[in-house]
């Protein structure tokens, strides 16, 4: 089982804070403190180094504790979850990220009904792009991930197969969007961004260095509505957006795929377990 010089260890990675990780933990600064200098003193190891813009990092070494630190607190969770399934019960702890679209259009629905089912599992829920989502799972930070391809070398099932679509204002005479030539005009989400640059055709580069880059789909939406320029976007994405823009193919078409990913996807505990089979009976209905 996890030390409390452990526990007090993964809240400080994962918030890269002193003060945050005593404020969630109702424990004065001072004791994380402390907790972090015992651990470093038993390891005989620097777990973090202060940076004034991004908080407490770690070290080389850090990184490398942090690791084998979440996969003890997965064991930790498995061994909980098997006891509380031997009595009947199910409970225990279920850690997932999500890309912000899957999450509003997906997630959200699901969520409400696993927490009726099972009110005693806390679920923590983590939001980042493709890139970052991915990066959690391969870390251990979380049992699994719903996110858009590609998946990497992690175990992957796809959930809905989508596309990159071209959004103008409904008077808009253009019939197709071709990336290459309009791509000064071009307005995109930073979690499309990273699938239009993972996704175009081997050898092709576009320069998108004067496109206009926004935080989410929505503003996309809102930019194209207020005549800024021409939205790229994919057609999962913008089913999330209210909207009466006209919807054009880009050129070259890029198609792409949202999937569930996992260290393992037979290997996920009881908990994570159910939660993927409701997330799959929902994308059955949406497809």
């Amino acid at each position: 089982m996890l030390t409390h010089n452990l526990r007090i260890f993964l809240e400080v990675a994962n918030r890269q804070s002193i003060t945050e990780t005593a404020n969630a933990r109702y424990i004065s600064q001072p004791a994380v403190s402390k907790a972090i200098q015992s651990l470093e003193k038993e390891l005989s190891l620097k777990l973090f180094h202060r940076d004034k813009k991004s908080g407490m990092i770690p070290t080389e070494a850090g990184k490398k504790i942090l690791l084998l630190a979440r996969q003890m607190e997965d064991l930790e969770n498995r061994i909980y979850q098997t006891a509380f399934r031997e009595n009947n019960f199910i409970g225990g702890k279920l850690r997932i990220a999500s890309v912000p679209v899957t999450t509003t259009v997906l997630l959200s629905k699901v969520l409400r009904q696993y927490r009726e089912v099972y009110p005693y599992v806390a679920v923590e829920l983590k939001e980042g792009s493709p890139l970052a989502v991915r990066k959690m799972v391969e870390e251990h930070a979380v049992d699994f991930a719903v996110t858009y391809a590609p998946f990497g070398s992690l175990d992957a099932e796809v959930l809905i197969k989508d596309e990159m679509v071209g959004i103008l204002q409904p008077d808009s005479d253009t019939e197709i969007m071709e990336i290459g030539k309009e791509a000064d005009h071009i307005i995109l989400c930073r979690a499309g961004m990273e699938t239009v640059m993972e996704r175009l055709p081997s050898g092709q580069r576009i320069d998108f260095s004067r496109s206009l880059l926004v935080q989410n789909a929505e503003t996309v939406v809102r930019m194209v509505e207020e005549g800024n320029g021409m939205g790229l976007i994919s057609q999962f994405t913008l089913s999330s957006v209210s909207h009466k823009l006209r919807i054009c193919p880009v050129v070259p078409a890029m198609d792409t795929e949202i999937g569930i990913i996992a260290q393992g996807l037979d290997d996920l505990t009881p908990v994570a377990r159910e939660f993927v089979r409701m997330i799959r009976e929902l994308c059955t209905e949406i497809v």
